[in-house]
């Protein structure tokens, strides 16, 4: 099929995928093989080995590049992985601007390995895209943005981020997490390159861990691919078949999210014990109305504090949730709550995270697909 041709929901079903020859089966098969035989030295059916590439992967990574609206998908062992291949690009004494609002696997990765070979991290207030102007110099090479980023659910301009990269011949980096492509498309805003922890939203289903990068530039494509072969982060043909499928109904995942977040927030908002409530689909969240022009719902995402910012009762509340579960990650059609200054941001120092307005009774919210009456009454009855 020509993918360019369908809409989203159509794409996100039938992009990549082709009737397996052997069979005729409607699903992509499962290529469980490390090897392919050759008919001679060096003649083959584009396969040699898995590591390079595999059937199954392969037809993710064009689905992923067609409901990204780009030209080349690359998939990833885990999101952190694509992190990883996305810096190597990088040499001893390039710096990077980054939103200083971001997951805390990424400031760990950049502040605890890669700083040690001589990479440069500037962490910003990128509210204000303007502000990255600042921090551009002779040695800059790539702008880094999550959007909305995690977990304060902060509003990055992409397109007045990809005019200042293209100014100045950087790279712009964009993590598309939270939104997925059904809510948001950074190629299209001036992105060089969209990465997803395809383990949240895209597989859906808590199963599966993998990552992912989409990018239209054929140079960089072929230097992101020398890396993801050389080094070898990629995913195995199960866990690509699995995230294959999860977005099969990735359309429909999120237009309940959607619905649910904005119940659950509202209600939250109107809560007397919850002081600030941070989702990007509130007319009073900051960037709003970028969030409106560059995205096509508010997602699912959200995060709360009390109003006495009372950290003993935020950890009772995170006890008492029946529907949502205490664990990491996010994304998934189940319901989660999570303590990120202690989980999935402990690796940011508290006065980093105070500062950035990460506060130690942030509870982070990922609100799945169950009947919301039921998961607004599991909070209810949590925070009493």
């Amino acid at each position: 099929m020509d993918d360019k041709n369908y809409k989203l929901a159509t794409k996100m079903i039938h992009a990549g995928v082709e009737p397996d020859p052997a069979t005729g089966a409607i699903m992509t098969p499962i290529y469980q093989t490390s090897t392919y035989v050759q008919s001679a030295p060096g003649v083959h059916k584009g396969y040699e080995y898995s590591r390079t590439q595999n059937p199954t992967r392969h037809a993710l990574e064009k689905n992923l590049a067609a409901i990204e609206n780009g030209k080349h998908g690359l998939c990833f062992a885990s999101g952190m992985a694509a992190s990883d291949t996305v810096i190597k690009l990088l040499s001893p004494g390039d710096e990077v601007i980054v939103a200083n609002d971001l997951y805390g696997g990424t400031y760990r990765i950049m502040t605890k390995v890669f700083t040690a070979y001589g990479i440069k991290f500037h962490f910003i207030d990128m509210h204000n895209a303007e502000n990255i102007r600042g921090y551009i110099n002779e040695k800059t090479k790539m702008i880094w943005a999550e959007t909305p980023t995690n977990p304060l659910l902060n509003i990055v301009d992409i397109e007045a981020c990809g005019k200042i990269a293209k100014e100045h011949n950087l790279l712009l980096v964009v993590d598309n997490t939270f939104a997925t492509p059904y809510l948001q498309n950074p190629l299209d805003l001036g992105a060089d390159i969209v990465l997803h922890s395809a383990t949240k939203y895209l597989g859906g289903h808590s199963d599966v861990v993998l990552g992912a990068l989409i990018l239209n530039d054929d140079a960089l494509q072929e230097r992101l691919a020398f890396i993801q072969n050389s080094c070898g982060a990629t995913p195995g043909p199960h866990d690509s078949w699995l995230v294959l499928r999860g977005i099969k109904t990735l359309h429909i995942r999120m237009q309940r999210h959607c619905e649910n977040g904005k119940a659950v927030a509202e209600f939250l908002k109107n809560h007397d014990k919850i002081g600030k409530v941070h989702w990007c689909g509130f007319e009073d969240h900051p960037n709003h109305e970028i969030a409106k022009k560059q995205m096509r719902g508010f997602g699912g995402m959200m995060s709360f504090v009390l109003k006495e910012d009372d950290v003993d009762h935020a950890m009772e509340i995170l006890k008492k949730t029946k529907l949502f579960a205490l664990a990491e990650s996010l994304g998934g059609v189940e319901s989660l709550c999570g303590h990120p200054a202690s989980m999935t941001h402990a690796a940011i120092p508290r006065e980093e995270r105070i500062k950035n307005g990460l506060a130690d009774s942030l509870i982070r919210l990922s609100v799945g697909i169950e009947d919301v009456e039921d998961l607004i009454e599991d909070l209810k009855n949590a925070i009493g």
